[in-house]
């Protein structure tokens, strides 16, 4: 959490008559009204980009309060006025906070929920989220081998199955260089196969999985390895192979 961002947007909010209390957040407009952080959040956030200042700042604002009020409608609104007639937003700002929050040492829920189903699921966008969040630098993330670098790494890596797999297959291919990556790189297969959207092609995903030095009894290895080597590309098209798998595996 970035405390100068935090305490930004808890000024910000107390500027429009919102304040928080032990239980949660009240208004000035209705003193006697408990507000989640969900009301908070769907009430307000979309006010951060009204603000006379300029765009850059606006998401400053907007990502501290996401670090203040941890809920995924406050990326929401960083989407929409990305899309918006007024955008797209600085995109240095915008992934740089992406960045950040997922390289910090606390839950990341929002955050990852955010790329995976706004910015991965959308093939108008998910080439250069998923390049911004990891793409570029993966080769220094496996070089620094750093903590924040590889929580970065892993948490993209596990939401990415959307991702089209000649975007993300280099990616992959780089992160399997490091074994503190491998887990990640297994869960990111298993999601290009799972997820509705997901992407893969099944004979460079299998020789890609053979690579990974993965702990002995890792649940759904087996399966995995047998959709692929089946020529299975996703679970929604092809309905029964991962039963069929399941069973060749017990």
């Amino acid at each position: 959490m970035e405390m100068r961002a935090v305490e930004a947007a808890r000024r910000w909010l107390a500027d429009q008559g919102v304040n928080q209390v032990r239980d949660g957040w009240v208004s000035d407009e209705k003193p006697g009204e408990l507000l989640t952080a969900t009301q908070v959040a769907q009430s307000w956030a979309c006010d951060v980009f009204t603000e006379d200042v300029d765009a850059a700042d606006q998401v400053r604002l907007a990502f501290g309060l996401l670090d203040l009020l941890d809920e995924y409608w406050v990326t929401c609104e960083i989407r929409f006025a990305e899309k918006s007639a007024e955008g797209p937003l600085p995109a240095g700002v915008l992934w740089d906070g992406y960045r950040r929050r997922l390289e910090a040492d606390r839950d990341a829920d929002a955050v990852t929920y955010s790329l995976w189903v706004d910015w991965f699921e959308d093939h108008t966008t998910s080439a250069t989220a998923f390049a911004e969040v990891l793409g570029h630098d993966i080769d220094r993330v496996v070089a620094d081998r750093s903590e924040p670098l590889l929580r970065r790494a892993r948490r993209v890596l596990e939401h990415s199955g959307p991702v089209r797999w000649t975007v993300k297959e280099p990616t992959y291919r780089a992160a399997a260089r490091l074994s503190d990556l491998h887990p990640a790189v297994f869960h990111g297969i298993r999601a290009s196969f799972h997820d509705v959207y997901g992407d893969l092609e099944p004979t460079a995903a299998l020789l890609l999985l053979d690579q990974l030095d993965l702990p002995a009894g890792t649940r759904h290895l087996g399966e995995l390895r047998h959709v692929l080597a089946s020529g299975h590309k996703n679970h929604s098209r092809g309905p029964g192979a991962w039963e069929d798998a399941v069973r060749a595996c017990s």
